[in-house]
């Protein structure tokens, strides 16, 4: 019985150890989430407090509560000038798709082309180092001229917006992974699949979801300056037709969009980093 009684006592301390780990690990994890919440919201209070002090005028920068009444009713109500929030952010959204998935996918393969042999490298990275260099919103004439006036040259303009971040970092990782592997998969006789499989492409994700996230923030900018030409629907048609009418509170509505779906996008990005890079949590401190 005695020398039982203290293995039970130490496996009993050892479990309420474990739990209290449990908990600790558990409000970690909630903890940086809660935190990121702080600042935005010290924003969104000294932002309405500039106009309880009526330090700003209201018609240059509608409070916080103006903008929410005003999405509202842009939400309940079908303006003849705007259409409904939903309308033009359903047009947004499917502009930003289709453009960002063509730029996307053009990327990962011409990162995988290019990092692959030496072929690709001198064939299409040199092209794409040129057309990183080009201002991207100096394009938009161009791409009208090229195009017309329709939804090509704004599905163009966001592709290209996403390709360059993408296909530098995607590249840039398929490079960097470590020698040491390419030689344990000698030692292994991996086949090229079974390399592209194991090594190649667990290596290079932590570098290609870094390019993911800057392609998406790059291609939300170029929807802005995309929707500005021609339009007929979508959160830039908005601001449009509410820089005729000088309805700044219509104007910070749909900024207030692209900001919720520029965040909401890089949240899933970091979700998809969390799942997919779970190995590393090990080495953050």
């Amino acid at each position: 019985m005695s020398a039982t009684q203290p293995n039970s006592r130490a496996l009993g301390a050892l479990g309420v150890g474990a739990a209290a780990a449990g908990r600790a690990t558990r409000l970690r994890l909630r903890g940086p989430g809660l935190q990121r919440l702080i600042s935005p919201v010290v924003l969104l209070i000294l932002w309405q407090l500039i106009h309880v002090f009526n330090l700003v005028s209201v018609k240059k920068l509608p409070p916080p509560t103006t903008v929410l009444s005003t999405a509202w009713n842009l939400i309940t109500t079908n303006e003849p000038a705007y259409g409904t929030l939903q309308g033009a952010l359903g047009a947004s959204l499917e502009r930003m798709v289709i453009g960002f998935a063509l730029g996307a996918g053009v990327a990962l393969i011409l990162a995988l082309v290019s990092g692959l042999s030496r072929w690709g490298e001198n064939t299409f990275d040199p092209i794409l180092q040129m057309i990183r260099t080009v201002p991207l919103f100096g394009l938009v004439p161009v791409f009208i001229v090229w195009f017309g006036i329709g939804e090509l040259p704004k599905i163009l303009l966001i592709a290209l917006a996403a390709l360059i971040p993408l296909y530098l970092n995607a590249f840039a990782g398929i490079r960097g992974v470590d020698h040491r592997l390419w030689e344990l998969a000698d030692v292994l006789g991996l086949s090229r699949s079974e390399r592209l499989r194991h090594v190649i492409l667990p290596g290079a994700l932590p570098q290609t979801l870094v390019g993911l996230r800057l392609s998406l923030g790059t291609a939300w900018l170029a929807l802005v300056v995309a929707e500005q030409v021609n339009t007929n629907a979508g959160l830039g048609y908005m601001i449009n037709q509410a820089t005729q009418f000088l309805s700044n509170n219509v104007i910070f509505v749909a900024l207030a969009v692209y900001t919720i779906l520029g965040l909401a996008t890089d949240w899933l990005v970091r979700l998809l980093e969390r799942r997919a890079l779970a190995w590393r949590r090990g080495l953050l401190t």
